[in-house]
């Protein structure tokens, strides 16, 4: 009797150990492992609820400036240092009223449900344009921002939102170094 009772038990038991791997694979899969911040997927799923229930919803868009120079003059490890940085400064500056992500290679986004409650967007910018020291070299950061206020749009979905962003961004990207919108 007990044969059986471990012989029907294994099965069970193995179903549900490969049901505990494939949520964890999931839930790493919607975590950057370097920033710890949303990846693409995870952020849009809740960034499209965030953005249908909060009017005053504001989204951004950042990239940063002359990344791949960090990459090629002071190695990857410095590259790594400085997103890690500029995904806590955004994560910082959406504080509890919002959430960032990662969205791939130097580029990151965020939604933030209450803007009136962020520290405002010229503060965003000083923060990811603050210096990064590494192995006792200081990095020069800087960062593009755009930003999209979701009641501005005709539509009020994420592409949209994001689009915006997107061009707000890249309409002064060529402006310098440290462009700003």
């Amino acid at each position: 009797m007990d044969a059986l009772v471990i012989a029907a038990g294994l099965p069970a038991l193995g179903w549900a150990l490969h049901g505990g791997l494939l949520l964890h694979r999931l839930a790493t899969a919607r975590r950057d492992p370097l920033t710890r911040l949303h990846t693409r997927l995870g952020w849009t799923t809740r960034a499209e609820r965030l953005m249908a229930k909060h009017p005053s919803a504001l989204v951004i868009l950042v990239d940063l400036d002359d990344f791949k120079a960090i990459n090629d003059t002071h190695g990857h490890a410095a590259g790594d240092v400085v997103l890690t940085a500029t995904a806590h400064r955004l994560a910082t500056w959406c504080g509890r009223h919002g959430i960032a992500a990662r969205l791939g290679g130097d580029e990151f986004a965020a939604i933030v449900t209450d803007p009136a409650r962020t520290p405002g967007l010229p503060a965003l910018r000083a923060a990811l344009d603050e210096p990064v020291t590494h192995r006792a070299h200081t990095l020069r950061v800087s960062a593009s921002v755009g930003h999209c206020h979701r009641e501005r749009l005709l539509v009020p979905a994420l592409t949209d939102a994001l689009s915006a962003a997107d061009a707000s961004m890249y309409a002064h990207k060529g402006h310098g170094r440290r462009a700003t919108r």
